[in-house]
């Protein structure tokens, strides 16, 4: 090859990579927008490049966009928390894609509640609570700690512990939930959950959990498992297989919530308790926005004080006299209280 045909091609070279380099995409969005605003998306190339055409799509569904490279989208049936946008790019017969993140909020700010205590109840100050439910008049309660979790059930008025089982000292137990005629118990960080029978309290399996990180709470709305893992996630368990098939992103009109713990399923509702704060959340259990919360720090002050003493865990509700119960880590007693709505 000559020496000028050589340069012919370097050239060209050249030029062609010059022109690929200087395309830049930039997919403009908001990084964050209250649910009742409507999403604005548009893609441009930073040096003014010509582009062929461009396919919107949100969390992988396309979305029709115009003639000038931009779109917009009504978002106010759609989950809070992050999406995915992309943009495939077609231009000088490539195609490229550009992703971003756009987080939804809440369109108003959650309900504020106080409380008024009802009735209290004796409550093991040995129980580490982790999952607390109700049924038919009784407690059924897990509690944690490597060496001394455990599953019971109690009397509600006296506090006894009828029943009871004790998990392997390997096991750090989490939260439980009765679903039918079994009891689905978590455990924090083995990635394992047991299930039980609701009468005798034998083992009848085990099951994996394997997108969300730990295992927390458990509750369940008659059709699917509900689960935390202590981010802002809240992820929905299908009953028979176990497996994490969706969720939902705890959020408020302007974060996200997270160390989600201990959950209650209240009609349409999830009720979770915060990790190391004494207060309780309601979450729409369709959309993730948190709709109320309630701050409940003065049940703290009137269980006995003592050096295992820990947060507010633990929370039941009786569909049958709509009562709802809550205690805490190493409480000493239970409360049935009232949720007030803040005028």
């Amino acid at each position: 090859m000559s020496i000028k045909n050589s340069f012919v091609i370097l050239l060209i070279s050249i030029v062609f990579f010059s022109c690929e380099s200087d395309y830049k995409f930039k997919l403009n969005t908001p990084n964050k927008l209250n649910i009742s605003k409507i999403l604005e998306i548009s893609l441009t190339d930073k040096n003014g490049n010509p582009i062929d055409s461009v396919q919107f799509s949100i969390d992988n569904q396309k979305i029709e966009s115009t003639a000038d490279f931009s779109t917009t989208l009504d978002i106010s049936n759609y989950k809070l928390g992050r999406h995915t946008v992309s943009a495939l790019v077609f231009y000088t017969g490539k195609t490229k894609k550009v992703t971003t993140n756009v987080y939804f909020l809440a369109d108003v700010e959650p309900e504020v509640y106080d409380y008024k205590i009802i009735n209290t109840y004796p409550h093991d100050k040995n129980a580490y609570t982790q999952g607390l439910e109700i049924h038919n008049g009784f407690l059924y309660e897990s509690t944690g700690q490597n060496g001394s979790s455990s599953l019971r059930k109690v009397e509600l008025k006296t506090g006894k512990v009828v029943q009871k089982i004790d998990l392997d000292k390997q096991y750090f137990g989490e939260g439980m939930t009765r679903f039918g005629d079994e009891i689905i118990m978590l455990t924090y960080r083995k990635g394992l959950g047991f299930v039980y029978d609701f009468e005798t309290f034998e083992q009848e399996g085990t099951f994996k959990y394997k997108n969300s990180l730990e295992g927390w709470g458990l509750t369940n709305n008659g059709e699917k498992l509900i689960k935390s893992d202590g981010t802002e996630r809240i992820w929905f368990l299908n009953p028979e297989t176990k497996a994490e098939e969706n969720f939902i992103e705890a959020y408020t009109n302007k974060r996200k919530v997270e160390r989600l713990n201990e959950l209650e399923y209240i009609d349409g509702k999830i009720y979770a308790n915060i990790y190391q704060q004494n207060s309780i959340i309601i979450v729409d259990a369709t959309t993730g926005k948190v709709d109320g919360v309630a701050n409940l720090n003065g049940l703290k002050d009137k269980v006995e004080q003592h050096k295992t003493l820990d947060v507010l865990n633990g929370i039941a509700y009786d569909k049958s006299t709509k009562k709802l119960y809550v205690t805490g880590k190493n409480w000493d007693k239970l409360f049935e209280i009232e949720l007030i709505k803040r005028q």
